[in-house]
């Protein structure tokens, strides 16, 4: 009787998920994070689990692993001292960029300082020519004159980043050798590993982002690593990553900054789970934790991989969940800016000291203190575990209240209609500006907090429904447990897409087919888990950048089944149109990179659907008085969501609480609970 468990360490919480597929056995666990030493929260709540549930410890198989810890390494400059070697005339490339603002109409925000100041970027007099053709070769003098230097200033990484090595990686390898063989406490990352792509400051800057991260990332998977080999010791570890794949603990080692959007992918994987199994192939996610709030479009049970974003003004250039992050959470302060206008986050209370109402040294208001005064969120959080405090919470409220010369309550509901505004925005970017409708899309709320902003939410955007999974605080862990084991494979290669370049285009994509079908032979894959789906960056030509657009999949025999060149073509049309607004279908188009992604199906089984039950009238476990609106507070019944039935059917107002979260039904909101569990909202029609 084995177990899967999935871990998410979120900035607030570590949530975990606990599954057995031979029975479908499931249980859920959720414990403040430790900022200092998030092992120290996975150990914890790994045992906590464990014993509550009576789940053997010897018998846990497989334990899968997101986290924010590269994110917040990042953020918090707790990165290492790294070197750079780079062309010589090529060492500014990191600093100046592409000469763009962060924000345009700001003079004052500027980009972030590079993480390796210009006296650690060092030059070699090696040149390789775009066509791959070597130019000039590594000057082995100079090199070693530079290996002394790195080692005399006690430097723990070093990026190597050569022009054109995406075509010829060998300069590159030639010298990452010398520098493991020379400094082996030194972490090296090659811009040939981490990501071989056309454009050498993206390629450069990701090179950079993972050297910086390496160090700090290697001690914590090593630290995780001998803790858990001590608590499980026959588990398989996997970690996540921001394609949303899991990935090896060496590949994590050598490329930490796969892990840029660890756990927001996750919850996207887990969520298309969800929309699986109540038959909606359209759904915007939004994922609400105690800092961010981070919003996906699935369209047809797909949700879009991002060619690159930045991190913390960083462009990292790798296959990410297409992904929104907004700073709109339960911990998101409420204040005044300098120009007395009221405004709520981006700053976050975070786990250490909390919102006011955590009873944990926290004085400022938060969105978690206006729902617990309003009467929307219980005093009593994770079925009793965790008591919040509304006398502290009124205290804090009272802060921003009375600047204002308004009641708590109208300050309460002043702070959620902010958190709203700030959420709709996020979703509007990813879809509205895209060329979608959000209200042709289903509202997936999960995250501690999702349930009780999710209603709003779809209200403003004139959406219908609102489908609640199961667990929606700990969706990201379950998420984790339903990721395959996945891995990127990329190639630049600049080529017309066009019926006369067919031939030279199917040789990349079978050169991408090796090398995922080597990487299945390593992974032990077995050959009915396989998949591989291939895409190509395409651009009209004179284009700057590029759209991602799938091309094909690998057949039952392994051999890729490429669609027709005119096939593609429309794709990228159809794409160009919806990001841009139009298509000039007549004029070249030229194709930048090919992908492949392959993934090895770890052969989760979910159950399958309980019959529904007619007629199940649920019966509350409480009432109190909840406010919804300026009218008043109404008094309201409380339900556990563990209490209702496959088949349950009931109208707001209503509370749901469960261990992982709480979900608000607005009066006028129709619930019903579905096969599967899931709490599917009809939004009143009043209530629009």
């Amino acid at each position: 009787m084995s177990w899967i468990i999935g871990v998410d360490v979120g900035g607030t919480f570590t949530d975990f998920f606990a599954f057995r597929e031979t029975d479908g056995r499931t249980h859920k666990w959720k414990r403040p994070s430790t900022p200092s030493n998030p092992a120290e929260a996975i150990i914890a709540g790994l045992k906590e689990l464990c014993a509550t549930h009576d789940i053997p410890i010897g018998e846990v198989d497989r334990l899968c692993h997101g986290s924010t810890v590269a994110t917040n390494a990042l953020i918090q400059r707790r990165g290492a001292d790294c070197a750079l070697i780079t062309t010589r005339g090529m060492r500014d490339v990191i600093e100046i960029g592409r000469q763009t603002r962060p924000v345009v109409d700001s003079h004052e925000i500027d980009s972030p300082p590079p993480l390796i100041p210009r006296k650690h970027r060092y030059e070699l007099a090696e040149r390789m020519l775009s066509s791959g053709e070597v130019l000039s070769p590594v000057p082995v003098d100079e090199l070693e004159t530079l290996i002394e230097t790195i080692r005399a200033e006690g430097l723990q990484a070093v990026a190597v980043c050569f022009l054109f090595s995406y075509a010829n990686s060998a300069h590159e390898e030639q010298v990452g050798a010398a520098l493991r063989n020379a400094l082996p406490g030194v972490s090296v990352s090659l811009s040939s590993e981490v990501q071989p792509e056309f454009r050498e400051f993206e390629r450069f800057t990701t090179t950079v982002v993972n050297a910086y991260l390496q160090p700090r990332l290697e001690h914590y998977i090593e630290t995780l690593i001998d803790d858990l080999s001590e608590a499980i010791p026959r588990a398989q570890i996997g970690i996540n990553q921001s394609s949303g794949g899991l990935m090896s603990l060496d590949v994590a080692r050598s490329f930490p900054v796969r892990m840029a959007l660890s756990g927001p992918a996750a919850g996207v994987v887990g969520a298309i789970e969800v929309a699986k199994s109540a038959s909606m192939p359209d759904v915007i996610t939004i994922d609400i934790g105690g800092t961010s709030a981070d919003v996906a479009l699935i369209r047809d049970y797909k949700v879009e991989l991002s060619a690159g974003r930045d991190v913390d003004g960083f462009p990292v250039q790798l296959p990410m969940v297409d992904v929104t992050t907004v700073g709109a959470g339960g911990g998101s302060i409420a204040w005044f800016a300098a120009d007395g206008l009221f405004k709520v986050g981006p700053q976050s209370a975070g786990a250490v000291p909390g919102p006011a109402c955590y009873r944990r040294g926290g004085t400022l208001p938060t969105v978690s203190d206006a729902n617990l005064l309003l009467g929307r969120l219980s005093t009593k959080l994770l079925d009793g575990g965790m008591t919040l405090d509304l006398e502290l919470a009124k205290q804090a409220i009272a802060t921003v209240a009375e600047p204002m010369n308004k009641s708590l309550e109208e300050t309460a509901l002043g702070i959620l209609q902010i958190m709203t505004v700030n959420m709709v925005r996020a979703i509007r970017s990813l879809s509205v500006e895209r060329g979608h409708d959000p209200r042709k899309f289903a509202l997936m709320p999960f995250g501690g907090a999702g349930g009780l902003h999710a209603r709003e939410v779809a209200a403003a955007l004139g959406m219908a429904t609102v489908l609640v999974p199961p667990s929606p605080g700990i969706l990201c862990a379950q998420g984790l447990t339903d990721a395959d084991l996945q891995e990127n494979f990329i190639i630049s290669r600049l080529m017309a897409l066009s019926a006369e370049n067919r031939e030279e285009i199917e040789a990349v994509i079978n050169e991408l087919t090796m090398r995922a079908c080597h990487w299945f032979e390593t992974e032990k894959a077995s050959v009915d888990r396989q998949s591989i789906t291939y895409s190509i960056d395409l651009r009209f030509r004179g284009q700057n950048f590029e759209l991602l657009v799938e091309a094909g999949t690998a057949g039952p025999n392994g051999r890729p089944l490429l669609e027709p060149t005119d096939v593609i073509l429309e794709r990228f049309f159809e794409a160009h149109e919806r990001a841009y607004g139009f298509a000039d279908k007549s004029a070249p188009v030229e194709a930048v990179n090919f992908l492949a992604i392959a993934k090895a199906s770890l052969g989760v089984q979910r159950p399958d659907a309980l019959d529904l039950v007619d007629g199940v009238v649920p019966r509350p476990v409480d009432h109190r008085d909840v406010t919804f609106s300026l009218a008043g507070p109404e008094r309201t019944p409380i339900y556990h969501r563990d209490h209702l039935v496959p088949g349950t059917v009931f109208c707001g107002p209503a509370i749901v609480d469960q261990m992982d979260s709480t979900t608000i039904v607005f009066p006028g909101d129709e619930v019903r609970i579905d096969g599967f569990g899931n709490m599917i909202i009809t939004l009143g029609q009043s209530n629009d």
